[in-house]
């Protein structure tokens, strides 16, 4: 519900002070009042209730008067009996057996005393000695070390003779995740050799099994380690990540490679996942529908393909969920091939820590992964990387939406990864900022931002807008999505060409560059408390740029930014550039083509 709407019809009800106060009430309030075990007190704050003519009235009661009322409502539903019952659990000389909570305070001290002794004796709470606490901690939880003894955590990196990097750092905790990153992902599928939508089954499948171990037994035996299992695919990269107690990552870094090197990837398990991807069509969000659009659109087909058969499909423009329709052509032997030649590529793989010592993961890996062989062809494309050009489109799509809300996305190209645009966009990003018209998190969360306040608190009818940018190595996405009702799924449109094209015209305030570069430091270097993003951090950096950067200089690169910076940015994106724009909902046609 909009938050303004929640505010007025809370402002209302305020204001009907008389009929408010009535609703407090029960329907025998005067019985109820009159009971011994109701306390009524009555407060008033100006600060709370500024609208208020009168104090609400405030009626608290005890557990037995409750249970009483229970137990004493007849059968047609009355509870006519209930002042008289409740009267005669206030009589001190009616047996304790009746009033189970002593609310009126009948029991002495020694009668306490029996009754817990007895309960003491029927209800078995004590633990077992395997469960008592000793004075010395367990051997198998590492000694914390002294300060005097721990060193600045910085990340290190070395290669395997295969050529395996390995990259770790140290966050002196008991906990420590780890995994593999690698250069495959959904851009490299393929209609011509029957791989389009492998990528997102794969992740599906990943710990699904071993040869000695099927699923259940696999996370049964990872849960005993004290250990979660995650994998995600992307369009350029893959990624398989166990988060474990540490005493216990060389048995769980087998498991790895067991799941990496040996899945179970036998035809029954494969057919499963197939219905689990079917089961996710079903409750896609538009959201994900919408970024997905995106890239179809922005990355349009170009020319022809193999031998002339059909329109040349970019890598950037396929869809990275598997399409319903390629399900009949993915079986166990076309996963197994695209794995051993995309994701088990020495060269192109990243295996990666955080909370270990370095040393010691280089010798886990040596001892795992030190034995796969490259499985390229050593040519300029051996990994199937075809770069894409931004062209620019439309993408349309009515689908049913919970909400009943059409949501419209506005984009334009930017730079990638390797690109110098690559940090103003994301400081123009955090800068727009926008969100949900109702704010879960609190009134003024974000209230700040651009689209908050030129949109949000401008448009009455705007649900949501929100700027966003996707990044690929050769080129991105930098762009305003936003959702309203059908009808007004037209002024949305107008309304997010205008905010991207007076950004071009005119400069930034300081106040809002300030505001923005100090919430996009704070955002990444407390994401980076995390183990887990600090792990991802590691490997995706060293995949794309064969490094990884540390704070202080990321941290002054967003510093460097500054207005004429945002400004030429947008410039270069939007004029003379075509744009890209996606409809997602129940009715698309008030969008303008």
């Amino acid at each position: 519900m909009n938050s303004r709407i929640v505010t007025k019809s809370v402002g209302n009800a305020l204001r009907a002070g008389k009929k408010l106060r009535a609703s407090y009430l029960p329907s025998s309030s005067s019985s109820a009042l009159s009971s011994a075990t109701r306390i009524t007190t009555r407060c008033h704050s100006s600060y709370e209730y500024p609208n208020r003519t009168e104090a609400p009235i405030i009626t608290r009661s005890v557990a037995s008067s409750s249970m009483n009322e229970a137990s004493s409502t007849d059968t047609d539903g009355s509870a006519s009996s209930t002042t008289t019952t409740t009267n005669s659990y206030t009589n001190a000389s009616l047996s304790p057996a009746y009033d189970p909570f002593d609310d009126t305070n009948s029991l002495s001290p020694s009668e306490r005393r029996t009754i817990l002794d007895k309960q003491n004796d029927e209800i078995n709470s004590a633990l077992p000695s395997t469960f008592t606490i000793e004075t010395e901690p367990p051997h198998y939880i590492p000694a914390n070390l002294p300060q005097t003894s721990m060193s600045i955590p910085s990340t290190e990196i070395s290669t395997l003779p295969n050529g395996i990097r390995v990259a770790s750092q140290e966050t002196y905790g008991q906990v420590t995740t780890f995994g593999i990153i690698s250069d495959c992902g959904s851009r490299l599928e393929s209609a011509y050799n029957a791989t389009t939508g492998v990528n997102h089954l794969m992740e599906l499948l990943a710990f699904s099994g071993t040869p000695t171990l099927d699923a259940t037994e696999f996370q049964t035996k990872l849960d005993s380690l004290g250990g979660v299992s995650f994998a995600n695919s992307s369009r350029e990269q893959f990624l398989y990540c166990i988060d474990v107690l540490r005493p216990n990552v060389k048995e769980a870094m087998g498991m790895l490679t067991d799941a990496i090197l040996e899945p179970r990837l036998d035809d029954v398990t494969v057919e499963e996942m197939k219905r689990v991807v079917e089961f996710q069509w079903m409750d896609m969000v538009p959201e994900v529908v919408v970024g997905e659009g995106l890239q179809i659109a922005g990355y349009g087909p170009m020319g022809m393909g193999p031998n002339e058969t059909g329109i040349l499909q970019q890598q950037l423009g396929k869809s990275h969920f598997c399409p319903l329709k390629s399900l009949p052509t993915l079986n166990a032997g076309t996963v197994q091939q695209f794995r051993t030649q995309h994701l088990l590529n020495p060269k192109s793989m990243v295996i990666c820590a955080a909370g270990m010592q370095h040393d010691e993961l280089v010798q886990l890996a040596e001892k795992h992964f030190g034995h796969i062989e490259d499985q390229g062809d050593g040519g300029p494309n051996k990994n199937g990387v075809i770069p894409s050009e931004y062209t620019g489109g439309s993408h349309r799509q009515m689908m049913p939406t919970p909400d009943g809300f059409t949501r419209v996305a506005l984009a334009f190209p930017t730079g990638g990864w390797h690109s110098d645009d690559l940090v103003p966009a994301c400081v123009l990003q955090t800068l727009l900022g926008g969100g949900s018209s109702f704010s879960a998190g609190g009134p003024g969360k974000g209230m700040y931002s651009r689209l908050y306040r030129q949109v949000l608190n401008r448009y009455y009818w705007a649900e949501s807008c929100e700027a966003f940018t996707s990044f690929h190595n050769e080129s991105g996405l930098l762009g305003i999505s936003g959702s309203s009702i059908g009808t007004k799924a037209g002024d949305v449109t107008k309304v997010l060409a205008e905010n991207m094209m007076r950004l071009a015209l005119d400069e930034v305030s300081d106040e809002e560059l300030d505001r923005a570069r100090n919430m996009l430091k704070c955002n990444v270097l407390t994401q980076l408390e995390s183990r887990l993003v600090l792990f991802e951090d590691i490997g995706r950096q060293l995949l794309t740029y064969g490094k990884r950067e540390d704070t202080e200089s990321m941290c002054k690169k967003i510093d460097d930014v500054d207005k004429k910076m945002i400004k030429e940015l947008v410039r270069r994106s939007v004029i003379g550039m075509k744009p890209t724009l996606c409809t997602v909902g129940d009715d698309v046609s008030y969008v303008p083509a």
